[in-house]
């Protein structure tokens, strides 16, 4: 009897995305992902609200939901009801927010309950990259409409939506990142807000906001959302606490109409998100969201600010960038003839880990040259060894920057 194992490759289901690489460590140098600054985890106060919590009301561990249902722990939804209203003018009840396992099981549980093959969306042009995967997967078309300093344009949407219209094409939603635009660190003006919803009004497609990066804000002001101006009924909204508390948490949040939470939760197999986060969330933000959260975004500024004095010295005007008004990711136009997808090979080589730019675009070709760097968790001593390295790599490749400093721009990269 043959000892060999079981092959399974032919028993594969067909479209799978490419196989998963085995995890390594990061980088030595590491402006990918989500990640956020390991110093301004805020320990000590999860630890003690964890104890608290778990003395207080660890028996309803015993069963699922906490003894509050499936939409999540109810003392964390009510927190976020206040919390929602005072920083985004939404007005909500506990009864319309459902807790999920991070920001990515909302965009999941969204599309889950809207798209079908073949459907089409509008998305802004530059966007978060799980998003356009999601899409893809889906073999859902994704319309990118472009952006500025402002964010998205709203001209640009509506030619899209006039054009939609008389080819017969009804989109099933507007994906939009408002507030902190990943990965452009922009924040849509109210007027703009205000034309977006009567633009979706008129055309009767929905707005799915995602404000998963709403929190930090280097001056913690912002516009109502979306979802707090529409007077139609007609925005999701979806936020987190990655980016606000820890990543690793995976607690995030849709706000809709019950009538759509009950769609979601029909198709939410996992029995319930993570309980202990949510307790210990509750218990902490309760206490200590409201100045923890200022003080996390002036440690993130600082290091921005050192990101950004380090491409300047290392690359001088061979990388152009506008100062995002919060967040943890700068987008970075390096100059031609740069490939950025080709680049993030050899920096990787050389131990420099980036997000080239066409991953993260609708549009390729524009965003060739493009990269983003997250900045929030190294430290500020491995941010300029980093970029340093990451500039020795372009200039052997691509002959950029030509020298530290000072650069003249190539032709065509104005």
């Amino acid at each position: 009897m043959s000892s060999a194992p079981l092959d399974f490759s032919s028993l594969l289901a067909t479209g799978l995305p490419p196989p998963a690489v085995k995890y390594n460590g990061f980088p030595k140098y590491n402006f990918v992902g989500g990640h956020n600054d390991a110093e301004q985890v805020p320990v000590e106060a999860l630890t003690a609200a964890a104890t608290a919590v778990l003395t207080r009301e660890g028996r309803t561990l015993a069963t699922y939901g906490l003894a509050s249902g499936p939409q999540g722990y109810r003392p964390l939804r009510e927190f976020l009801v206040a919390k929602l209203k005072r920083d985004a003018g939404i007005t909500c009840t506990a009864d319309q927010i459902l807790i999920t396992s991070g920001s990515l099981q909302a965009l999941d549980l969204v599309n889950g309950i809207l798209l079908n093959r073949g459907d089409t969306v509008l998305i802004e042009q530059e966007t978060y990259q799980g998003s356009l995967n999601r899409l893809t997967r889906l073999g859902v078309k994704a319309v990118g409409i472009p952006l500025d300093h402002d964010g998205m344009r709203m001209d640009a949407l509506a030619a899209a939506l006039a054009d939609l219209k008389v080819r017969g094409i009804r989109p099933k939603y507007i994906y939009t990142i408002p507030t902190v635009q990943n990965p452009t660190g922009t924040i849509l003006p109210a007027a703009r807000r205000h034309e977006m919803l009567r633009l979706a009004h008129d055309y009767g497609v929905p707005i799915f906001e995602d404000d998963c990066y709403a929190d930090l804000i280097w001056d913690g002001r912002r516009p109502p959302a979306l979802h707090a101006m529409s007077q139609h009924r007609d925005v999701i909204h979806i936020g987190s606490f990655s980016k606000s508390i820890a990543p690793a948490l995976r607690v995030g949040y849709i706000v809709a109409d019950w009538e759509l939470i009950a769609r979601m939760l029909a198709i939410k197999t996992d029995a319930g998100s993570g309980a202990l986060e949510q307790m210990v969330l509750a218990e902490f933000c309760t206490q200590h969201f409201a100045t923890h959260v200022p003080k996390l975004t002036r440690g993130l500024r600082a290091k921005l600010e050192t990101l950004m004095e380090a491409l300047a010295e290392q690359f001088g005007t061979a990388a152009e960038f506008e100062d995002p008004k919060g967040g943890i990711f700068l987008w970075v136009r390096l100059a031609e003839p740069v490939d950025t997808l080709k680049l993030y090979q050899a920096a990787l080589a050389a131990g420099v880990a980036l997000n080239p730019g066409p991953e993260w675009s609708t549009d390729k070709a524009f965003a060739k040259g493009r990269m983003r760097l997250c900045f929030a968790n190294p430290s500020h001593e491995t941010i300029r060894a980093g970029v340093a390295a990451l500039a020795e790599v372009c200039r052997k490749e691509f002959g950029v920057p030509e020298r530290i400093a000072n650069v003249e721009k190539r032709a065509g990269a104005g």
